[in-house]
């Protein structure tokens, strides 16, 4: 009994066997009303052409339209309905989700069904389509309560009433002036308990947050995050409202910033995915990838310049991709810590040399640490299976351990530094990350790794 409680149901399982038990339409429609549209769009996945069609008839375009926002591979499931009825499914969507399916479509599709589309849908479309994809207003829906500040409580009630039958975001109801300007927004509960004789300027909250519908998605993520409103008003240059980013908006376009920001992180130009071909890969990687090939001739040579260090002590060689692998790892650290600090835009100059000064701390200490570990386990090893003389093994178990530690504190440095050159001169720090700064670590770990075995082990002891 306890299990049967304990088992997480499977919601798409039950759809489908409703599906395929050769219900009457009525009541496959009754026992669909009780499931979420993202199962829904679980189980369409997993029917036949013919039971999707049926499905199709039975729901509706209305119902259809709250399902296909969730579909995978959405095109695919256009292409098997008539290009009328696909009009009617985008018409009742959100016009934000509308846009995205739009997308999905080829060109003439596209052209297509924007000319059956209705005047009001198709003029949302073609607002949203008007910004860049990193714009703020490419991320709107249409989908809101708007009403007057010179309505009395009553009349604000009933456009309320009125207006939620088509439109489901009410929990915040936006107030715009006699001149269509953004005026302020009221709580749906504030509006629900008033008196009827409350004025209703009471009630509107007149310095309400809002975005600009031309500000840069990446640049307002923490200010959108900061309000945490279920949704915020976005308005053009003219103080006019034109839409609203809602909480699932914001879900996805920091999705998508992540996504972003992990190709950056991996030395992408853009983020791909499983659909693309060998060569928009390839496109993709090869820039950073040509880059970071000269940036490692350039290692190269630093190392071919210490050849008489090699030449005389061989064994150094061998501690090399310890330098060059912690080096890294301590940059990539520092650089992960500066590019979370500089999500920020509120920074001072005081903060940041506060952090620089922080990770060069923290890159000491870790770096005094493992050099000691180091000194001890390299002296061991050199000494025991390398049988050199104690004197000898601890003087480069030393000048490793030693090393270890320099480079590790340049490392923090350059990894602090670097993203807050690139913050400076306004380019997105996350493309200084990944291989670049292993690079740079990489030159930085060699110059000081050889450096100082030239001057403990060359210059010193000869």
């Amino acid at each position: 009994m306890e299990k049967d409680i304990l088992k997480e149901p499977n919601y798409v399982e039950e759809i489908l066997a409703f599906i395929r038990d050769d219900l009457p339409d009525e009541e496959l429609l009754e026992n669909l009303e009780n499931y979420h549209e993202n199962d829904i769009a679980g189980a369409i996945e997993l029917l036949t052409k013919e039971e999707r069609m049926r499905l199709y008839r039975i729901l509706g375009a209305e119902r259809i339209s709250e399902i296909v926002s969730y579909l995978e591979d959405v095109d695919l499931y256009m292409k098997e309905l008539d290009i009328k009825h696909v009009a009617k499914i985008i018409e009742n969507m959100d016009s934000d989700d509308a846009v995205d399916i739009l997308e999905e479509l080829d060109d003439s599709t596209q052209e297509e069904l924007k000319n059956l589309l209705g005047e009001e849908a198709s003029a949302d479309i073609e607002l949203i389509q008007s910004y860049e994809d990193n714009e703020i207003g490419s991320k709107i829906t249409t989908n809101y309560i708007e009403i007057a500040n010179h309505l009395t409580v009553k009349q604000a009630m009933n456009e309320l009433v009125e207006q939620a039958g088509e439109k489901d975001n009410i929990s915040t109801i936006y107030v715009c002036d006699e001149n269509g300007k953004f005026y302020g927004a009221i709580d749906l509960k504030d509006l629900i308990i008033a008196r009827k004789y409350t004025d209703l300027e009471e009630l509107i909250s007149t310095s309400y947050p809002y975005l600009n519908d031309h500000e840069i998605v990446s640049e307002c993520i923490e200010k959108i995050k900061d309000y945490a409103e279920d949704s915020l008003p976005v308005l053009n240059e003219a103080g006019e409202l034109i839409g609203i980013i809602t909480a699932q908006d914001v879900v996805e376009v920091i999705d998508d910033e992540m996504g972003d920001d992990y190709a950056k992180l991996a030395g992408l130009t853009a983020e791909e995915d499983l659909k693309e071909t060998t060569l928009e890969s390839m496109k993709k990687r090869l820039p950073w990838l040509i880059a970071l090939l000269f940036l490692g001739m350039g290692v190269s040579s630093v190392v071919g310049v210490f050849e008489s260090v090699v030449a005389v002590i061989p064994i150094v060689i061998c501690f090399q991709s310890l330098i060059l692998d912690m080096a890294g790892n301590v940059g990539t650290q520092s650089l992960a810590v500066t590019i979370r600090v500089l999500m920020d835009e509120n920074l001072h100059a005081k903060e940041k040399i506060k952090l620089v000064f922080k990770e060069m701390r923290v890159g000491f200490a870790n770096g005094l640490f493992l050099g000691v570990l180091a000194f001890v386990f390299i002296g061991f090893y050199v000494c025991v299976l390398k049988h050199n003389t104690i004197g000898a093994s601890l003087t480069i178990s030393g000048c490793v351990g030693f090393s270890l530690m320099v480079a590790m504190v340049i490392s923090s440095l350059v990894g602090t530094l670097v993203p807050m050159f690139f913050h400076k001169i306004k380019i997105d720090p996350a493309v200084a990350s990944g291989p670049l700064i292993t690079t740079v670590n990489d030159l930085v770990a060699v110059v000081t790794y050889y450096g100082l075995a030239w001057l403990l082990l060359v210059r010193v002891s000869g």
